[in-house]
C-alpha cells in the first residue's frame, strides 16, 4: 500500500484503488487554488500509475466540499477580471474538471455537504456513493453568484431539465435518498458504509486497470460527454472490444 500526504489533499492506493481524500476540515474542505493545484497534482500522479484502476474521492469531516474558499470568492469579487483572481478561479475550476478527466473510473464517496463547486466535484465522478442524511444543493443563486464550471450541464445530463431547475435554479435542497431516488446518486447507505462502498465498487473495476482505463474512455465518449447514436456507439466500442477479446485469449 501506499500513502502520500500533503497538506489538503491525500493519496492512498491499495489493491489497485486510489483514495483521494479532501483533507482541509476545518473550511469544511472548501476548495482555493492551492487545494485544486494540490488535486490537480494528484489526479495527474494517479494518470502516471499503470497499476491503478479505480480512484475514490472522498473527504475528511463534516462536509464533502462546501464549495469555493469564501476568503477566495469574495477576492475575486473585488476584480475579477485582475490576473491572480482569474487564474486563481480558474484553477478551482480546473481542479473538478481534471477529476473527469482521470483515465480511470471514478467513485464519489460523500457525506456531509456538497454545496457549489463541492456539487461539481461530486458530478464530475462517474458514479456516487451518498449518505442518506447528506446535504446536496447548489447554492450559487443563494450567494449571489451566478453557477460556474459547466454546473448546468453536468447537473442536467444525470437528472434532467427539471430536477436541474428546481436545483440549480430555485434553489431546492436534496438529501442522499432523494438523490439516489433522482439518478444523481447510485445509491444512498448509512453515513458510516459510504467509503466501505465505494471501495467496494471501485475494487471490482480496479482488478483489471487496463480494461478499466479503455472501459471507461469509451463510456464518456459514449454516454457522458453528449450522447451519441447508436451506430456511432458501435464503432467507438468494436475496436476496444475486439483488443479485449484477443487480450483474454492471450494473444500479444
Amino acid at each position: 500500500m501506499l500513502v502520500t500526504d500533503s497538506d489538503e489533499v491525500l493519496l492512498e492506493v491499495e489493491s489497485g484503488v486510489a483514495v483521494v481524500t479532501l483533507n482541509a476540515p476545518d473550511r469544511r474542505n472548501a476548495l482555493t487554488p492551492a487545494m485544486a493545484t494540490e488535486l490537480i497534482a494528484t489526479f495527474d500522479e494517479v494518470d502516471g500509475r499503470s497499476d491503478v484502476g479505480a480512484l475514490v474521492i472522498t473527504a475528511v469531516g463534516k462536509s464533502f466540499c462546501a464549495g469555493g474558499d469564501i476568503a477566495t470568492l469574495t477576492s475575486a469579487g473585488q476584480d475579477p477580471a485582475a490576473p491572480a483572481a482569474y487564474e486563481g478561479m480558474g484553477t478551482i475550476y480546473d481542479s473538478f474538471y481534471r477529476l473527469g478527466q482521470v483515465r480511470v473510473p471514478t467513485v464519489a464517496a460523500v457525506r456531509g455537504s456538497a454545496v457549489g463547486a463541492g456539487m461539481n466535484m461530486l458530478l464530475a465522478a462517474d458514479l456516487r456513493i451518498v449518505a442518506s442524511n447528506a446535504r446536496l444543493l447548489c447554492g450559487f443563486l443563494k450567494r449571489g453568484l451566478h453557477p460556474g464550471g459547466g454546473h448546468f450541464v453536468i447537473l442536467s445530463r444525470l437528472i434532467g431539465r427539471e430536477a436541474a431547475a428546481a436545483m440549480a435554479l430555485f434553489g431546492e435542497e436534496i438529501n442522499g435518498t432523494r438523490a439516489a431516488q433522482l439518478g444523481l446518486a447510485w445509491e444512498a447507505v448509512d453515513d458510516e458504509m459510504v467509503e466501505s462502498r465505494a471501495r467496494e465498487l471501485a475494487g471490482r473495476v480496479a482488478a483489471d486497470p487496463d480494461l478499466a482505463r479503455t472501459a471507461v474512455g469509451n463510456f464518456r465518449k459514449e454516454v457522458v460527454n453528449g450522447a451519441v447514436g447508436w451506430d456511432v456507439a458501435m464503432q467507438y466500442e468494436r475496436p476496444a472490444q475486439m483488443w479485449s477479446m484477443r487480450r483474454s485469449a492471450g494473444t500479444p
